[in-house]
């Protein structure tokens, strides 16, 4: 009787082996979602002696396509996103405007992962991206000075299979610009941790 439950235990093993196999395909198809979470906004001054930092939400849209390729995937992705970051340089700061808002940033880029387990994939990403900038002064008597630096993003996640044609990711990324506010300020950089709630065609 124990080698007939053998034998039974070793052929369902078999027999589940090729659906576990192909239940672990990396997803593929088009990707429309949100996202939402927190962003850290650092700016350098323009001869890199001091900084200003800010903490704020971050949100927007995102829409991308990926290519499975079995139990990994390539695609590419592109990110609409906003946020309130506001930051001012302290009193040791030489500079005109003396602040810095943050707002919309727009990403476009590439992405590869792997499938760890069925639903479950990791991935990283990098690509272009840009920051819509606006320097002020706190005493207000200079006028506002908008700009849009562009930049590299580049950071990783995971992504999970909800019921139904849902997914949803969790992330964090990291983008660096150069020249903020047409030379105004040095280097900024903001980094992002975000979850993403989607739908998969």
């Amino acid at each position: 009787m124990k080698r007939v439950f053998a034998l039974a235990a070793l052929g369902a093993g078999f027999v589940a082996a090729p659906a576990m196999a192909q239940d672990n395909t990396a997803p593929g198809g088009l990707y429309v979602g949100a996202i939402a979470g927190y962003e850290g906004l650092e700016v350098e001054s323009a001869d890199n002696s001091v900084s200003a930092d800010a903490d704020s939400a971050v949100y927007g849209i995102t829409a991308g396509y990926d290519l499975s390729l079995g139990s990994a995937f390539v695609g590419v992705e592109g990110e609409l996103s906003t946020s309130g970051g506001s930051t001012t340089f302290p009193d040791s700061f030489s500079g005109a405007r003396d602040g810095l808002d943050a707002d919309g940033q727009y990403y476009i880029g590439a992405r590869a992962g792997v499938a760890l387990t069925p639903g479950i994939a990791a991935y990283g990403k990098i690509g272009y991206t840009s920051l819509d900038t606006k320097a002020f002064t706190s005493s207000g008597s200079l006028e506002e000075l908008d700009d849009n630096a562009g930049g590299l993003r580049f950071g990783g996640g995971v992504q999970v299979q909800l019921p139904g044609p849902f997914e949803g990711r969790l992330e964090y990324r990291r983008s660096r610009y150069k020249d903020i506010a047409d030379g105004t300020y040095g280097d900024a950089t903001t980094d992002q941790a975000v979850a993403s709630l989607g739908v998969r065609f």
